[in-house]
Formats: C-alpha cells, structure tokens, sequence
C-alpha cells in the first residue's frame, strides 16, 4: 500500500524570523511523503523572501500567500490547495520532533480523527504542557488539544474549515469539537513532540491574558454549539 500523503500547513504572518525553525522541522522528518504549505497570509517583514528560499532548497515546499484575514482564513486557503489524506497544522514560530509524522500516522485510522503529540514548550518557558485527558467532556471545557493534531482532510470539509470568525483566538478548539462531536476519538502520541514557542506577544498568549476577549471566543463557541453544551448552560452564562 502505498504511504498515504501529509499536508503540512504553515501560516505565518510577521514570523519569517521563526520560520526556518518550523520548515527545518518539516524537512527532517522521518516519515518523506509530505508536501508542506507555507501560506503568507499578508506578511510585511521577509516571510515571502524566505518561503521561496525553502522552495528552492526541496520541491515538496509550496507557497500561497493572501490579503491579511487571520490564521482561520489562511488555513481555509492553504487546504484548499492540499492534496493530501491528512491534514497537519504547524504554527510558523513552532517545531515537530523529527518522528512526529511518522508516530502520530500509526494511530490515526476510522475511529481515530484525530492525533495529536506532546507539547514540551520552550521560549519564554519550558517544561512539558500537560493538557489533561482530550475526552469530549474535558474538551467543553476548554481546550485540550494544540493546533499540531494530524486529521483527515475530509473532516475539513465536513466542518467546512476552521471558524473565520474566530480571529481573536480559539479556532483550533472550535475546530476539534466539531469532529468530535461527529463521534469521533482522538489520541496522543507520547513519542511524537511539538515545540510549542512561548512568547509574550504571541495571539495565544494575548488572548488568555485579554479577559474581555477571552470570553467573547467562549461565548461564541458556547452558543455555535449550543446543541452539546445543553441550553441550560446558556443561561447560566448570562443570568
């Protein structure tokens, strides 16, 4: 049988100092049947000057590049243009381990929509993130599951992409519970390691540090999903 496609999508907006950690990361994996996207989503610093660089050094490397709309809508694009079976995100300031492909495909199948790796961070801080259990229940909560988790391209479809909406932050949870509200399982690969880059003026650190846009993208996320959090839940918010 043969090794099934990975598309690998690289959205990167003012990181192009970043970006070489993240595609070295792509190039050195053991697992070879990739294609890796690398989706300039409005960039004004050196992101398209690198990107072409990468072109030129493996053919396995593509570039996009668009109007600046959020890493939802640059995703939406790059994965347009993915040929792959499977889906791999992969913020531009962030690394994979060099098994990460080739770890989280041997769990991935029907039942298994999802894969995701460890996330060890570094940067700011480091140590290892423990996320907790990625149940369905623990998921409703809040997110358990980084951006860096393998699935299938079709169940992009079947989300009909990541949220655009979100461009605050929170779109990969959104994301993940529309899979897996679908019955799908998701696992972690205690092999596979992200290198998640913390830094402080990262979206991800804004957004848990902006109370008032933290719960707007829960709220927002509350009432599109209504149907799994129970309408009582609703009302507990906003009596």
């Amino acid at each position: 049988m043969k090794a099934p496609l990975i598309s690998v999508i690289v959205p990167c907006y003012n990181q192009a100092h970043y970006l070489d950690e993240a595609l070295q990361s792509v190039l050195d994996q053991t697992y070879t049947n990739w294609e890796c996207i690398i989706i300039n989503d409005g960039s004004t610093d050196q992101t398209e000057e690198f990107s072409i660089g990468w072109l030129k050094r493996d053919e396995r490397f593509r570039y996009l590049k668009q109007e600046n709309k959020g890493v939802s809508a640059a995703r939406n694009y790059a994965i347009e243009f993915a040929k792959g079976k499977f889906i791999l995100p992969l913020d531009a300031d962030d690394k994979l381990s060099n098994n990460y492909i080739e770890k989280c495909l041997k769990l991935i199948n029907d039942n298994v929509r999802i894969v995701y790796g460890k996330t060890m961070l570094f940067g700011n801080k480091t140590g290892e993130l423990n996320l907790g259990l990625p149940t369905l229940k623990n998921i409703l909560k809040f997110n358990r599951i980084h951006c860096s988790g393998l699935y299938f391209k079709e169940d992009w479809l079947l989300n009909q992409g990541y949220d655009s909406n979100m461009e605050l932050g929170f779109e990969d949870w959104e994301f993940w519970l529309n899979v897996l509200k679908r019955g799908g399982q998701v696992k972690k690969s205690e092999e596979a390691l992200l290198y998640y880059r913390v830094v402080t003026n990262s979206r991800s650190y804004l957004i848990d540090n902006n109370l008032s846009a933290k719960n707007k993208m829960q709220d927002y996320t509350l009432i599109k999903h209504i149907d799994l959090y129970g309408y009582k839940s609703l009302f507990d918010i906003y009596l």
